[in-house]
């Protein structure tokens, strides 16, 4: 069963208040308890020594008899002074005067006369008389002659003294309960007030929405970075670590010396949100959200995320790849059946000769382009880009060859299958598009490895790009065809070609159309 907190507060802060005004009270008790007695024990001992010193006192010892007047006498005192009894006797604890007349001549009992009739001294004590328990204060009566002849005892009753602490305790019971009422308010005002903070969540909610927070932030891809109304970092996960090469802990930091380029405080001045802002960090393209905190209509903070475009990008492409792969050897498998009909009409008709012939044309055209795409080509990935645009080629009716004296045995492992998808597919495909209109459409390709760069050459004889253009081929958008969804082809492979450190040529060929030729070092981060 939880415990709200509330109920946490309140419980805590009750048993304490009850804990403390306890022990105060306690204490509190025990010493009203001591004064009252030490007050009430003085003043039964001043008023019995007060009495011993009386002339009137000692001169009634000298009578036939005394009690007659000590008793008037000692009733006054007793009223005068609210003592419960005045008892006067003489040096055999005989009565001379007692609150209850009937006693007078009787003697004194409680057993305590002895040190005041034999010593001769004042103190006070504690005992039990025919009046009940009493605090006393007694005096020797000693005449002029220094003999002790008598004694006064002045009593104040154990119940009467206890009925004065219980009065004054009283006071500190209500006392105490309305600091025990102010308590409960202020606990309940600091509950309700930490409630507020909290969002009206109980600590258990707390504790599990931060771990629910960091098990999403460490599973989410995306980069996820929050600051506060200074602009200190507050909160990065894993992948916004990984994005931003951090190894050390920024919690705490500037935004500026973790993000130099970011316009998060930008989005904090603003209050303005930004969404699918796209910017380079760490030479990789970046997808970045920017949205503020806002409290009570203030902006307190500003949290984005960003994700790698490149990785999104690279996906694409290579699925985009794919499936041309795949529409291309549909297109080989229908070219092939065409041809496999053709080859059957002539074999029923009986044109063996042409049928030879056509089988010895097709043989050795597929022969030639085999035998340099798997005898001088080794890297696997080449071969299948190359066999695909081939397939395409052939349903364009495009000649699209593979110069003899191409050479390359491994892609070296920093050019990933992506990259090569997107730098090679892009590039033949523009030859293709840029020979469709010619009667004569002719690709060529070349690589080599030879040295320390890896040189890819695509040429066609389409009508060639005018000059004015080159400036702007790889603007994002910009084409010289018609259409949707153009102009991003040869964006995104100078984008690769900049991240291998690599470098790309366009130039015009002999005989018309266009050499494209690209130059990538074989080892990473060595510029050409």
């Amino acid at each position: 069963m939880r415990v709200s907190l509330r109920t946490k507060i309140l419980g805590l802060v009750l048993s304490l208040l009850i804990l403390v005004i306890g022990i105060l009270a306690g204490v509190f008790a025990y010493l009203e308890k001591e004064e009252v007695e030490d007050h009430m024990g003085q003043l039964a001992l001043q008023v019995a020594s007060t009495v011993s010193f009386m002339p009137s006192i000692k001169e009634a010892f000298e009578t036939d008899d005394p009690s007659e007047i000590i008793q008037p006498i000692a009733l006054s005192v007793q009223e005068e002074s609210g003592a419960e009894f005045v008892v006067v006797g003489n040096e055999e604890s005989i009565r001379y005067a007692h609150p209850d007349e009937w006693k007078i001549g009787k003697k004194m009992v409680g057993g305590d006369n002895a040190r005041a009739l034999k010593n001769g001294d004042y103190y006070i004590s504690q005992a039990e008389g025919t009046l009940g328990p009493s605090l006393r204060g007694k005096a020797p009566i000693i005449n002029d002659s220094g003999e002790i002849i008598g004694i006064v005892s002045v009593g104040f009753l154990i119940e009467d003294i206890r009925a004065i602490i219980w009065d004054k305790l009283a006071n500190v019971f209500w006392i105490s309960l309305l600091v025990l009422v102010i308590g409960v308010i202020g606990s309940f005002l600091l509950a309700r007030s930490i409630r507020k903070d909290t969002l009206g969540l109980e600590p258990y909610e707390i504790t599990s929405f931060y771990q629910t927070r960091e098990a999403i932030l460490s599973s989410v891809k995306e980069g996820i970075i929050s600051i506060d109304g200074q602009g200190r970092v507050t909160m990065i996960n894993q992948s916004a670590m990984d994005l931003l090469n951090l190894r050390e802990k920024t919690e705490g930091r500037l935004i500026k010396e973790v993000f130099p380029n970011t316009h998060m405080l930008q989005v904090l001045e603003t209050g303005e949100s930004t969404k699918d802002e796209e910017m380079i960090l760490q030479d990789k393209i970046v997808i970045v959200n920017r949205t503020p905190i806002i409290h009570d209509g203030t902006v307190t903070g500003v949290v984005s995320s960003f994700r790698d475009k490149t990785e999104v990008r690279e996906m694409v492409q290579a699925l985009s790849e794919v499936k041309r792969y795949s529409e291309g050897l549909r297109a080989q498998t229908h070219e092939y059946t065409n041809k496999m009909y053709l080859l059957l009409g002539m074999l029923q008709l009986g044109n063996y000769q042409e049928a030879m012939k056509m089988i010895e044309e097709e043989f050795s055209s597929t022969q030639k382009h085999q035998q340099v795409i798997f005898d001088r080509i080794q890297d696997e990935t080449l071969q299948a880009i190359l066999t695909g645009k081939m397939s395409r080629a052939s349903e364009l009716k495009i000649d699209f060859t593979i110069q003899e004296d191409s050479e390359l045995q491994q892609i070296p492992g920093h050019i990933n299958h992506a990259d090569l998808v997107t730098v090679l597919g892009n590039i033949i495909d523009n030859a293709f598009e840029a020979v469709r209109t010619q009667e004569d459409k002719q690709v060529e390709f070349f690589v080599t490895d030879v040295g320390e760069e890896l040189v890819f050459e695509v040429t066609d004889n389409g009508p060639g790009i005018p000059e004015n253009n080159y400036s702007y081929l790889f603007i994002r958008g910009f084409s010289t065809k018609q259409g949707e969804m153009r102009g991003y082809g040869l964006a995104n492979v100078k984008e690769v070609v900049d991240k291998l450190k690599g470098t790309m040529e366009i130039t015009r060929a002999d005989e018309g159309g266009t050499v494209f030729s690209i130059f990538i070092p074989k080892h990473r981060g060595r510029r050409v």
